[in-house]
């Protein structure tokens, strides 16, 4: 009776949670954890709040007055910035639908967020970028190609404008981050590549 008894504790220490059907839930799902999960998710929901915010700044970025009249799409670098703006938007919202969902990450889908993670973040900074030089010159002008200043007599427009940039720059940076967790959760998909030494042992290829 003794003998059958320790079978049965030795039974059920050996089996794995898993077979136990504790900590299922708790299952790194491909995803990391949840807490992981829950902070990549909010971080690609940040972007949203931004790119609409520098968006709609821009899109009312306009004046007139006794000098005449300026918009933002007078300017083709303010234009590029508004689109970016609204394609970084909707692929943040729709991103982070996608990783709250609890599913298995495949390779595929790795590479896919790699991918779009790194071509909108130098979309944005392309954006940033061109605009940034357009609001330098606004402000200070350029002599040698007879560029006057323009914020002397447009200064709200100016303001604004500095403004969509500004929030603009924060977006690349919440990208940019996005860029380093997706490269992250694609390349630790793979091992670490491997050498031989002259004796054929294979070795990690990083080693001296």
């Amino acid at each position: 009776m003794a003998d059958k008894r320790e079978k049965d504790n030795n039974t059920i220490t050996d089996q794995s949670p898993m077979e136990m059907g504790i900590g299922s839930s708790a299952q790194d799902d491909g995803n990391g954890s949840p807490r992981m999960r829950t902070a990549e998710t909010l971080l690609r929901l940040l972007p949203v709040t931004l790119s609409v915010g520098a968006l709609v700044i821009m899109l009312k970025d306009s004046q007139a007055n006794e000098f005449g009249s300026v918009s933002y799409s007078d300017l083709g670098a303010f234009r590029y910035l508004v689109h970016a703006n609204g394609i970084c938007a909707g692929y943040s919202l729709l991103s982070a639908i996608i990783v709250a969902i609890p599913r298995p990450s495949t390779l595929s889908r790795a590479w896919i967020f790699f991918l779009l993670d790194q071509v909108l973040t130098y979309a944005i900074l392309a954006a940033g970028a061109a605009s940034t030089e357009v609001v330098y010159l606004a402000y200070k002008g350029d002599h040698a190609v007879t560029w006057s200043r323009a914020c002397g007599s447009f200064n709200g427009f100016c303001r604004k404008a500095t403004a969509s940039v500004a929030i603009t720059f924060i977006v690349m940076l919440s990208y940019a981050g996005l860029s380093l967790i997706s490269s992250y959760r694609l390349f630790s998909k793979y091992d670490a590549p491997v050498g031989y030494n002259n004796k054929g042992i294979e070795i990690a290829a990083f080693n001296s």
